[in-house]
């Protein structure tokens, strides 16, 4: 077995090992999720901390961890009457992103089920987790299936596996700990909510401590077991400070001064529902219990604020996450209580909770991490004569579904048809592997022609499994959205460029909603770049949009080859994905020999592939010449002005794409 980091090893990181401690010391805080940038320590953290917690009290021979002291009377292992007792490790279970539902929620033997009515259960992670924690690497890839199975689980302390009636429950209460890089992409916000806690985590930009992380990693490289005994000291000393906090956490006073502080910090900060508050009550007490003491103060509800809060009052997906401690004091200064001991603010341990200083470089790093786009990516593409400063984009507005044509079979999502693991039943096929979705009615049907001839005499079928047949489900995909974008010096005018960016960052949002993969194509002067690839992530092309300079001849034709090598390139890496382009232009086409039959050839490059395509016309003026009309149909797509890509505008355009394809 690996030996695991030492927790107390883990260099700076304070808040982020705080928040890990407090939800050891009270897991009813509700998880974390730990938000950064690659290589800061998240999982190494988080895999380090099941080595803290104090060993769990189970029924022996147990699938499901049953508690001796609350056995589970619904537990599919049970009755444990008389039981015993026994004592093993907490476990921390990982969720792969790629993991199937039966591995996630656990399977049920339908076969046997139907044929015998025997329950035959495999418990699945969710089980194995129970009264552990259960960590999500790369949270933010999960399938949207496996999600709503988390936040089932989540919220009701059970799973539920069911089968065409046949069911098995089973409590699945653990402690939820995600890690996720924001450029790939942001949370479902149901699932965001769901995180009691979140830290942003960045890499130290002190050179002391940075040498330090390097020092002691390679020496746990070089020698794991050994270097995890010179640390032993520190972990044991946490570990009985954890044991020390939970048995004082039922004596902790909440009074009512620091209810109305933490009631009042919600409200200024205007974040959704009660949660929060609930959420916080919970971590300012457990940032009392850390601290040894019994009575919450107002840094223990300051300390929550900032924990607790941030994940919670977004309003759209570019929101950076965070607070304005200057109105979070303020809050509390205006709403302090009355009722608060007159107790040293420091406590006996350093008062806010505060983890130890373990090691030589305890202090933390507090700088936030960059959002993406902010380290000033400007194209840099035909930069030349008559290139303007990036405009500011328009309010975005709502607009409805652009969908590919067509039923597909791509990664789950909101967007265009396809056959999918969920969704409404549309016929049944024989199962090609393990059996996922039985189709009840089918099955019944293959089976009775022979019930004579294999001896049937009770009530029940005789089933065999030829007999089985596979659900096939139709739902929803998500899509590759390839914005293809005009920066040239017909598109520079400030207020049209303004409101051409508006445009794409509603698309942007509506892409955000739908789960979508998105990527970046600009062109102007002479050439083509791909300002952004293929990504999760929208936060990252919205930024790239906002920093887009104009100026220039219009290379159209190299802006849609460039598309069109990107959309070959990503075909490689995810076939199953389908792809819509967005053209964004005026349709003229400048710069070096026939520039326009040069266009009119690469636009019929995506009409031979049959990728569906949309042109959003951002002529302007008395005078039109529809030539983004005309670059819509050798596409094969269809074009829209800016003015009808709003709202119900653009229904009659989705048909229309629709028919076209048909």
């Amino acid at each position: 077995m690996t030996t695991p980091f030492p927790f107390t090893a883990v260099v700076g990181q304070d808040d982020l090992r705080l928040a890990l401690l407090l939800n050891a010391v009270s897991p009813a805080v509700g998880g974390v999720l730990v938000r950064g940038e690659k290589g800061t320590a998240k999982s190494t953290a988080v895999r380090a901390l099941s080595a803290l917690l104090p060993e769990v009290a189970v029924v022996p021979g147990c699938r499901f961890s049953c508690d001796p002291a609350a056995v589970d009377p619904g537990c599919p292992d049970g009755p444990h009457e008389g039981g015993g007792r026994a004592a093993r490790p907490a476990r921390m279970v990982e969720l792969p992103v790629g993991a199937s539902e039966d591995r996630l929620v656990g399977a049920l033997d339908i076969e046997r089920a139907l044929a015998e009515g025997v329950k035959a259960f495999e418990p699945g992670l969710l089980a194995d987790a129970h009264r552990g924690i259960l960590y999500v690497d790369e949270v933010n890839l999960l399938h949207d299936h496996l999600v709503d199975l988390l936040l089932d689980a989540a919220a009701m302390g059970a799973s539920y596996v069911e089968r065409e009636g046949v069911s098995v429950r089973h409590a699945a209460r653990f402690l939820l700990v995600g890690t996720m890089n924001p450029e790939e992409g942001e949370l479902r916000p149901q699932l965001l909510d769901r995180f009691g806690l979140t830290v942003e985590v960045a890499a130290s930009r002190e050179p002391d401590q940075r040498v330090e992380v390097v020092r002691r990693r390679l020496a746990y490289d070089d020698d794991p077991a050994g270097f995890a005994a010179r640390w032993a000291g520190e972990e044991a000393a946490v570990r009985a400070r954890i044991v020390a906090a939970r048995e004082l956490l039922p004596s902790v006073r909440l009074g009512d001064g620091a209810l109305r502080q933490i009631a009042a910090t919600c409200a200024a900060f205007e974040v959704d529902g009660m949660r929060a508050d609930i959420v916080m009550a919970r971590t300012a007490t457990a940032l009392a219990a850390w601290a040894g003491r019994t009575d919450v103060l107002a840094e223990d509800v300051r300390q929550a604020a900032l924990l607790a809060l941030p994940h919670r009052r977004r309003r759209n997906p570019f929101d950076a996450p965070g607070l304005d401690e200057d109105k979070l004091d303020e809050t509390l200064e205006e709403f302090g209580g009355d009722d608060d001991p007159d107790t040293d603010p420091d406590g006996p341990d350093g008062g806010g909770g505060q983890p130890p200083a373990e090691g030589p470089e305890g202090g933390g790093d507090t700088g936030a991490p960059a959002e993406a786009g902010e380290s000033g990516e400007s194209q840099s593409a035909g930069a030349g004569s008559g290139e303007r400063s990036p405009v500011g984009a328009a309010e975005p507005f709502r607009t409805k579904v652009l969908s590919v044509p067509g039923i597909g079979e791509g990664a789950a999502g909101r967007r265009s048809r396809a056959r999918t693991e969920h969704g409404r039943t549309t016929g049944a096929r024989r199962p090609g592997g393990a059996l996922t979705k039985l189709h009840l009615a089918a099955t019944v049907q293959a089976a009775a022609p022979h019930q004579r001839a294999r001896g049937r005499s009770g009530p029940g079928l005789v089933i065999r499994r030829d007999d089985l047949r596979q659900a096939v489900r139709e739902g929803h995909e998500s899509n590759l959205v390839l914005f293809v974008v005009d920066a040239s010096g017909s598109m520079a005018a400030r207020q049209r460029m303004s409101a051409v960016k508006g445009a794409v960052v509603s698309l942007l949002l509506d892409a955000y909603q739908r789960r979508d993969k998105v990527g970046l194509v600009t062109f102007r002067g002479s050439a083509a770049e791909v300002a952004l690839p293929p990504t999760s992530s929208v936060d990252a092309a919205a930024a790239r949009l906002e920093s887009l300079p104009t100026g220039g001849r219009t290379p159209l034709a190299a802006g849609l080859l460039k598309a069109h090598d990107v959309l070959r390139v990503e075909r490689l890496r995810d076939p199953a994905r389908r792809a819509l382009v967005v053209v964004v232009t005026d349709g003229r086409a400048t710069g070096g020999p026939e520039p326009v039959a040069l266009a009119s050839r690469a636009a019929r490059l995506f009409a031979a592939d049959g990728v569906a395509s949309v042109v959003v016309d951002c002529e302007s003026g008395p005078v039109r010449l529809g030539l983004a009309g005309r670059l819509a149909g050798e596409l094969g797509g269809s074009a829209v002005t800016l003015d009808e890509l709003r709202a119900d505008s653009i229904a009659g355009l989705v048909r229309d794409v629709q028919r076209r394809a048909a």
